[in-house]
């Protein structure tokens, strides 16, 4: 294995941060999309099993 160059650390740190935001991207669309399909559905109230 060679010496570590000086561009080395700034290039991990960039990856690191831009496969974050990918990352985070990725998901808050999986997420945007899912809700968008379940928008219409309505779920049980959340007092009705208290009342019976």
């Amino acid at each position: 294995m060679s010496a570590p160059q000086p561009g080395d650390k700034s290039a991990g740190f960039s990856g690191l941060i831009l496969g974050a935001i990918v990352l985070f991207v990725l998901l808050f669309s999986i997420v945007r999309m899912t809700n968008a399909k379940y928008a219409g559905e309505h779920g049980e109230k959340a007092g009705a099993e208290a009342t019976k």
